[in-house]
């Protein structure tokens, strides 16, 4: 859909004149989730070399199999359970819940045999691409519209570049305090304009915000993933959440030079501040503030079990994977250049996290061998 074919716009600018500005977790929302044009809901987000962005399933079947060889050491530390969930959210069209459950059935018949896939993922269009994509794993696959329809569990839930996508609210320090930024229109063009926010939990939330930042300095708030890491803590009976994102701790996320945030928008490729033009044709992306949904998820009832960078979780997992000695041929060539891809700096290896968030203690996973302590990566209380 072109921009000048796009009817969420005007139907935002009709809300605004009736209502006044929208917080920007609002317009975010509607961009993004509206049922009937938003850039998720409308099944208009593409993925890969001929869409709008990238991600690690990109690359090939080998992030799959390599989680699947992670989910495969959670099971037997689980104590191999007859009945193992594996739930994901955010799965777009189900290309990595293939390529986990294949990887499963052809290297880890047993934990397949238990394993029981649950999508979370509210729009028709994305759950009809999934089931096409999943094909005969339908019959191990089971959907539900909204989180909370999930009931307690037992395994692993795993989500890729979800958080990036979940409305965040802007904020701006003005020199004396800060300001929460609204949408508005001037001339029907949408603009940002500042309020003083008497939203307790958006209040209780910028007091872990640094004072000493130059005055302009705008940044986001993670409000709803935070909302989200409760309801999802809530759920876990035993096992893991595996939470891969790109992002930063909270001293490196809202430091001075960042001034402009990270809020951005891509379309075919191509990064924009212009986030505010034509809502509903491109994805909007905030990293994530790991240092906060690891404080949420530990006053919720879990406990951080890990914390690296997808490099070294990857490197931790490979051994569970790649036999000793690898057999030449065009297989080992293009997992290889998977591998080399999946962990280089510059592309997918270091911007993107992994945190692992668990139950109950289980012995170390495999993937966090080399990524040292969690809870100092994270910045949070060392001693418990």
């Amino acid at each position: 859909m072109s921009p000048s074919s796009n009817p969420l716009p005007e139907a935002l600018r009709a809300e605004i004149r009736k209502h006044g500005p929208l917080s920007f977790a609002q317009f975010m929302q509607r961009a993004l989730y509206d049922p009937a044009h938003g850039y998720y809901a409308s099944g208009r987000a593409a993925v890969g070399r001929e869409g709008d962005f990238f991600t690690s399933v990109s690359v090939g079947p080998l992030f799959g199999a390599l989680l699947a060889r992670q989910f495969e050491e959670v099971w037997k530390r689980l104590g191999s359970p007859a009945l193992f969930s594996i739930i994901e959210q955010g799965a777009h069209h189900g290309d990595l819940a293939r390529d986990i459950l294949s990887a499963l059935e052809n290297t880890a018949p047993d934990c397949f045999a238990a394993a029981q896939l649950h999508i979370i993922d509210p729009f028709p269009a994305q759950r009809d691409a999934q089931q096409r994509t999943l094909g005969p794993l339908c019959s191990k696959t089971r959907w539900l519209e909204h989180l909370d329809q999930l009931q307690p569990f037992t395994g692993v839930f795993y989500a890729n570049e979800l958080l990036d996508a979940f409305p965040v609210e802007r904020v701006r320090w003005s020199g004396s305090h800060w300001e929460q930024l609204h949408v508005d229109l001037k001339d029907d063009t949408f603009v940002w304009t500042g309020v003083r926010s008497q939203d307790p939990v958006l209040l209780a939330s910028i007091e872990h915000l640094p004072r000493n930042l130059p005055s302009g300095f705008t940044t986001e708030l993670h409000l709803e993933a935070c909302t989200w890491m409760r309801q999802a803590a809530a759920r876990l009976a035993n096992g893991v959440l595996l939470l891969i994102d790109y992002g930063y701790t909270r001293s490196e996320y809202y430091r001075p030079e960042r001034h402009e945030g990270t809020l951005t928008g891509y379309r075919a490729h191509q990064q924009t501040r212009d986030i505010l033009a034509n809502p509903g044709t491109m994805d909007l992306t905030a990293h994530v503030e790991f240092t906060t949904l690891a404080e949420t998820a530990e006053q919720a009832g879990l406990r951080v079990h890990g914390f690296c960078p997808q490099h070294q979780f990857l490197v931790g997992v490979s051994p569970l994977h790649f036999p000793p000695q690898l057999e030449p041929g065009p297989e080992t060539d293009r997992d290889l250049r998977a591998f080399k891809t999946l962990m280089h700096p510059s592309m997918l290896g270091a911007s993107f996290k992994v945190l692992c968030l668990e139950k109950s203690p289980l012995p170390p996973l495999s993937g966090f061998r080399f990524g040292g302590n969690p809870r100092a990566n994270l910045e949070l209380r060392v001693s418990e």
